[in-house]
């Protein structure tokens, strides 16, 4: 054979639903028997699209992006925005699959919303992204819904739920700009109001995801409104007329990106762009859109998940190919490690990402109790942050195991990477999430909310191999209810410079105790032992990150698992042993 004959065989797909273990085992768990077998044929068939049709067309569409023509042939602004083919498709699918509508149509109640980010999951590593402008359309369904406007919800909410493509509208959100990123309230677009009675919005939006939206709501000044986020309003603002821009909106460029580069990003001037208020309280804007938020920082974590799930995917089958040293990679066993190590990120990660949908449904047919209600505003936040940084990670290592083909554009490897990174970005930042997470705790009031949690987690694990597994994620949760405690009382720097750590602690740990509880039912249920394994594996990690904040005050929990309950500790500190309060007696810090 001349030295040059030799072709490396390509990763492979096939059906993305067959093939997750995972996602199939949560399915047997999660779902009654009768909403089972109405929903998993749709699970089968889109997870056949994501790893074929969908699939190919992706590999075929690489090199191509998004096109902005500012003018036409005789000197008209046009603003024309050239799409993909995977985009073009990707919106076809999305509403004949009910990626949005399912959550709303409320089919199977609680289980509705679990049942549509199950499809968003199947549905975004194939599609370019085009989870963003489904996220976006997701949440203004919902804050307008939330918001009681009769009038945009009529003329607005049917299409953004409909299955039909050519009713099927996609919104998108316009807050950010170059004043001010994660700090909103420095926004400088301002609402004035023609004698007409007519809004109009003036300012320029750094960041306008997907402006090949329909509608997208906006965060706006009204003249004579106060500085800060009070002093915002959120409007609702028509994008399109026909094939074109409405009037008062131009392009100024699409923004070149690191990663979501099929997503058209446009950097907008709005130049008396016609909008409607969302609500009567001109001011409050940040307050209003916080449903959209919540919607998004759902679908951002859910997004994370399948990512690491494609990149996983494909090492998998492409270890099976590659042969190094006399065989193929997938019997080396410090490759093996590797991807296992992966995988229990992947389950950790996917358990914790869809407790927050199970909340949300709950929440949304209304059968969500005043605990679980509080419980959704802590998880959001955590779940979000917790899993896009966790993307980043895994999506680099997972190119490692493809060598140098992990880093060459033409395989489509590189972009799993780049799109991961904008996961910490989007929807605010890994410090603005922690920082959210304790204004969450504030509005709260206590962290019984999360003690229930845990215990819901550590009274569900009978294994003793999983009872073992959970011993650093109770001992981590533990140092962490007891750093608040302390960070409480020395003040508001003590709790801003540790709410990374703090945040990071508790998202890790309920990854762990999330991952027993599933493992304890996949034993009992289903004699299998593989999440059991991805737990005893999370559990050999690092996960009690608030340990490091004072090294001077290491102390040592040594754990009675034969206690009457498993939250009977005692502290070894300086070798004298001292009773620690349960954690109950924390819920009144706050």
């Amino acid at each position: 054979m001349p030295p040059d004959a030799f072709t490396q065989a390509p990763p492979e797909l096939q059906n993305q639903y067959d093939q997750d273990r995972v996602l199939q085992s949560y399915v047997q768990r999660r779902f009654p028997d009768p909403v089972r077998r109405a929903i998993e044929p749709e699970l089968v068939d889109l997870g056949e699209r994501a790893g074929g049709a969908l699939y190919e067309l992706q590999q075929s569409d690489l090199e191509n992006e998004p096109t902005l023509t500012r003018w036409g042939p005789w000197g008209e602004r046009v603003d024309e925005i050239e799409l993909t083919d995977v985009w073009r498709r990707a919106e076809t699918v999305a509403a004949e699959r009910g990626v949005v509508a399912t959550a709303y149509e409320q089919e199977h109640g609680a289980h509705s919303r679990v049942h549509q980010m199950l499809l968003a999951y199947l549905f975004i590593p194939s599609t370019d992204m085009y989870g963003c402008p489904l996220a976006m359309t997701d949440g203004a369904a919902r804050t307008l819904l939330d918001s009681g406007n009769e009038a945009l919800i009529d003329a607005a909410v049917p299409h953004l739920t409909s299955r039909d493509p050519e009713a099927f509208w996609t919104s998108g959100q316009w807050m950010t700009e170059l004043a001010g990123g994660s700090d909103v309230g420095r926004a400088r677009t301002t609402a004035r109001r023609d004698e007409d009675g007519t809004w109009r919005l003036y300012g320029r939006k750094w960041f306008t995801s997907a402006i090949t939206a329909d509608m997208a709501l906006a965060l706006a000044r009204p003249e004579g409104n106060p500085d800060g986020g009070k002093g915002l309003a959120l409007f609702y603002v028509p994008v399109r007329d026909g094939d074109g821009l409405r009037d008062g909106l131009r392009v100024n460029r699409l923004k070149d990106k690191l990663g979501t580069r099929k997503l058209p990003t446009a950097e907008l001037t709005l130049d008396g762009a016609a909008a409607r208020p969302v609500t009567d309280d001109l001011a409050h804007g940040t307050r209003h859109i916080a449903p959209m938020l919540n919607v998004t920082r759902t679908w951002n974590a859910v997004t994370a998940v399948s990512l690491i799930r494609r990149g996983l995917a494909l090492a998998r089958d492409y270890a099976q190919k590659r042969e190094a040293f006399g065989e193929p990679i997938i019997n080396h066993p410090l490759h093996q490690e590797t991807l296992a190590d992966v995988q229990a990120t992947l389950e950790g990660s996917f358990h914790l990402a869809f407790r927050g949908a199970e909340l949300m449904g709950a929440q949304e047919a209304g059968t969500a109790d005043e605990t679980e209600t509080a419980l959704l505003r802590l998880l959001t936040p955590l779940s979000k942050l917790t899993t896009a940084k966790q993307a980043v990670s895994a999506t680099s290592e997972l190119l490692e195991a493809f060598g140098g083909a992990g880093y060459v554009e033409d395989t489509g490897l590189p972009a799993l990477h780049r799109d991961a990174q904008v996961l910490p970005i989007w929807e605010g930042t890994t410090n603005v999430l922690a920082l959210d997470l304790l204004r969450a705790l504030r509005s709260v009031g206590s962290i019984a909310p999360l003690n229930r949690e845990v215990r819901r987690c550590v009274e569900a694990v009978e294994a003793p191999t999983l009872n073992r597994a959970i011993r650093p994620a109770v001992r981590a949760y533990r140092d962490a209810a007891r750093w608040l405690r302390q960070a409480l009382e020395e003040g508001e720097e003590a709790l801003q410079a540790g709410a990374r750590r703090f945040a990071l602690t508790l998202g890790h740990s309920l990854e762990l105790l999330y991952t027993a509880r599933h493992a304890q039912w996949s034993l009992h249920a289903e004699q299998d032992g593989r999440s059991a394994a991805a737990a005893e594996r999370l559990a050999t990690r690092q996960v009690n990150h608030i340990a490091d904040l004072d090294p001077h005050d290491a102390y040592v929990l040594v754990w009675d698992f034969n206690c009457p309950t498993l939250f009977e500790c005692h502290a070894e500190e300086n070798g004298a042993a001292t009773e620690d309060p349960e954690l109950g007696s924390l819920t009144d810090v706050m």
